[in-house]
């Protein structure tokens, strides 16, 4: 079985990266920034966003968090939002979610300028994605894209079963992988028989926050695995898939942590990086 090493893969893009914001540097004279708003105090998003600002500065992009606390008007964030959109050296823009409840996250996702949208979440750009238009794509579901291609290079008329419906990643997901001419079914909650999708895939994209949901005997023998889960159990983090059981069964698998994880921060860089080239076309 091939342990698809996420932190090696993040590494490799983060130096093609570097490369690019060296190359558009000495082109327009000027690098791609990135502006995360973070409000509140809750650990790991504080955590995220450093990490976050940490990989920015290491491939070069100009990161700069603007925090409030968990008090903030709406207004004062939706205010902040339009200044950035018209600052033309930020490049992208991202507020850390989740959000206090007071604040209205479709709200402040429809405020940031679509071309600016790093996330990937504005519905101008959830529409692009699906029309199969350019467009900014969520860090996470274009992280395990890259680490499937990396395995497999050629998708087309591969079966993918995505489990779990989710805008953040499940749709997305389906939709990169309806591009590479794959058959996606999607599977959920109300699916009848999770287990018997799940041995017809090729590809099994698992994010439903559910422990160890996917067990040994609901793969076949030459299956992808991307476990995007991250559940805190008695036993330490685990995914959404049955690790120990599901690795003697299949061709490749993420662990958990150390797969899809450290790739999503390496594909926010490339989003900075791809909205600050569109923006000088």
């Amino acid at each position: 079985m091939i342990l698809i090493d996420g932190k090696e893969a993040a590494a490799e893009l983060r130096a093609e990266l570097k490369e690019e914001v060296v190359e558009l540097k000495s082109k327009h004279n000027k690098v791609p920034g990135l502006t995360v708003i973070l409000i509140g105090d809750l650990t790991p998003s504080q955590i995220y966003v450093r990490n976050k600002e940490k990989s920015a500065n290491e491939v070069g992009i100009k990161s700069e968090v603007i925090k409030y606390p968990d008090s903030v008007e709406e207004k004062t964030v939706l205010k902040k939002i339009k200044e950035l959109n018209s600052d033309e050296t930020v490049s992208g823009i991202l507020v850390q979610l989740p959000l206090p409840k007071h604040i209205d996250k479709q709200k402040v996702i429809e405020a940031i300028d679509p071309s600016k949208d790093v996330d990937g979440f504005h519905p101008m750009n959830v529409g692009n994605l699906s029309s199969g238009y350019e467009s900014s794509i969520p860090c996470t579901p274009l992280g395990c894209y890259l680490l499937i291609k990396k395995i497999e290079p050629n998708l087309s008329g591969k079966k993918a079963v995505i489990v779990g419906r989710s805008n953040l990643n499940g749709k997305p997901m389906t939709q990169l992988l309806l591009k590479e001419n794959c058959t996606v079914t999607i599977t959920h909650s109300k699916t009848k028989d999770l287990k018997a999708e799940c041995l017809e895939a090729d590809i099994i994209v698992a994010a439903v926050g559910i422990p160890e949901l996917v067990r040994g005997d609901w793969v076949k023998k030459d299956a992808i695995v991307i476990d995007v889960g991250i559940n805190k159990t008695d036993n330490g983090i685990v995914g959404d898939v049955h690790f120990d059981e599901v690795s003697k069964n299949v061709r490749a698998l993420t662990p958990v942590p150390g797969g899809v994880g450290p790739m999503t921060i390496a594909c926010l860089l490339k989003n900075t990086i791809d909205c600050f080239k569109r923006s000088q076309i």
